[in-house]
């Protein structure tokens, strides 16, 4: 299956990043050690509802002066630009802070929030920084490696090649979830399959946590609770 409908990625954003993996580890045990990221962000909004979209790849540098004209600056920057707008919606930027030390400068702030949010990104992931809290763009997310005041000589280096964030690699057009919580890649084969997964997880879960909130809880009641729920398919 390819055909993945909006409605589709509007589903799994019912659900959070650690529920979503719960789901994929249970239809493919390769993502319990791959897929998603493994290092902590600072997060714009803890408080915002997952966003799930198209990956949109770039490669940043803010330690250094471009070595290339002002002119290629700015052209780099106008076909990045239009290579989110004409990608496939929702999208999500991902974004590869290629410094030694990552996030001198940051490249997300009041207008860069305002630009990709009007062009139709749902928010960022990056290793890279963020600035302009308060007036980043209302609704827009993003997961950073840190704060820092300064956008230094932040440019764009590349654009739609492969980029690694926190120990998840991204390609162009991959769906991802994220939250407060991290990131993960979701196989486009597995999107319609991951409710029903996690349903059946839930379900299962539920048994163990009734249990676990009533009163008189021991472990007599802990293991038949548990027997109970490997009983549900």
């Amino acid at each position: 299956m390819t055909d993945v409908s909006a409605d589709d990625l509007e589903k799994l954003a019912e659900w959070d990043t650690p529920t979503i993996c719960n789901g994929l580890e249970a239809l493919d045990p390769a993502w319990r050690l791959s897929g998603y990221t493994t290092k902590a962000f600072t997060c714009l909004r803890p408080e915002a509802k997952p966003m799930v979209g198209y990956a949109r790849t770039a490669t940043i540098r803010a330690s250094a002066k471009p070595a290339m004209s002002p002119e290629k600056v700015l052209e780099l920057r106008q076909s990045y630009y239009q290579y989110v707008d004409e990608g496939p919606k929702p999208s999500i930027v991902v974004i590869q802070d290629l410094d030694t030390g990552p996030a001198r400068g940051a490249f997300w702030g009041e207008v860069n929030t305002t630009i990709h949010k009007g062009l139709g990104a749902l928010g960022v992931v990056t290793n890279g920084s963020i600035r302009d809290l308060a007036d980043s763009a209302p609704g827009f997310q993003a997961l950073a490696g840190q704060v820092g005041p300064s956008h230094a000589w932040v440019h764009i280096t590349s654009h739609a090649d492969p980029v690694e964030v926190h120990g998840m690699s991204v390609r162009d057009g991959d769906i991802l979830h994220a939250d407060v919580h991290g990131a993960v890649i979701v196989p486009v084969h597995l999107v319609r399959e991951l409710p029903s997964a996690i349903e059946l997880i839930a379900r299962r879960e539920a048994k163990i946590l009734t249990a676990a909130r009533a009163p008189g809880f021991d472990f007599a009641a802990l293991r038949d609770a548990m027997a109970d729920a490997a009983e549900i398919h």
